[in-house]
């Protein structure tokens, strides 16, 4: 998982729009401990999240993709990832 994933789920339970049955923070620890693997962000990510065609503007997004980019599936409700045409491996979440 994108380290930056952590920040945007955070963002969303404080908008309200997420619900967690626990602190993010040991919700995270939790996963991690069993096994979650977190993927810091780096230049290449960064560079590469700058590059994606076709893909809209949130800067979060991209970087979640360009993660994913790097041999990863990524799980997501989000449509706009869900329906972007490039080459990334996704398991749709909400099914």
């Amino acid at each position: 998982m994108s380290a930056i994933s952590f920040w945007e789920i955070s963002l969303l339970q404080n908008k309200r729009r997420l619900a967690l049955s626990r602190e993010i923070g040991t919700w995270r620890r939790r996963l991690l401990h069993e096994g979650l693997k977190e993927i810091s962000v780096d230049g290449e990510i960064g560079i590469r999240a700058a590059g994606l065609v076709g893909f809209h503007a949130d800067p979060a997004d991209r970087l979640i993709v360009s993660t994913a980019l790097d041999g990863h599936r990524l799980a997501t409700a989000d449509r706009l990832i869900l329906d972007w045409p490039g080459p990334l491996a996704r398991l749709r979440a909400n099914d």
